[in-house]
């Protein structure tokens, strides 16, 4: 193994608050990860995601509450214990359901969003 282990922090600096939730950076490019993009993300209760898609295949993993996620047609809820596995560019929406709801999240680093409509790829802060 070569390099140096070493603890990543949320900060003020890589929080970023949308009308949707809350989204803590943790391991990323910036903070010297060169392969996965990681953070928390915290939905309000009921509150959704607008709907998007993602260029990288995501992994949520719940860590308090139920998120259900509507994608490519379906529906699928997951709770602490479980994992969403979201594939590459499936349009989606995902809502916390019953309450508030936490998740980790995990992506190959360089990540962008795509809203339907737009041509263009957002950047995901939280995730560089």
């Amino acid at each position: 193994m070569t390099g140096s282990v070493y603890v990543v922090s949320e900060s003020r600096q890589r929080t970023t608050v949308t009308p949707a939730g809350s989204m803590f950076g943790l391991a990323g490019p910036s903070q010297g990860g060169s392969e996965l993009s990681t953070w928390r993300v915290a939905l309000d209760a009921d509150a959704s995601t607008p709907v998007h898609a993602i260029d990288r295949e995501q992994v949520w993993m719940p860590l308090s509450g139920r998120f259900e996620v509507e994608a490519e047609g379906g529906v699928e809820r997951a709770g602490v214990g479980q994992a969403l596995v979201l594939p590459a560019g499936a349009v989606r929406k995902v809502t916390a359901v019953g309450g508030a709801a936490e998740a980790l999240v995990a992506m190959v680093a360089g990540g962008r969003a795509v809203v339907p409509g737009r041509d263009d790829g957002i950047p995901l802060p939280w995730a560089e």
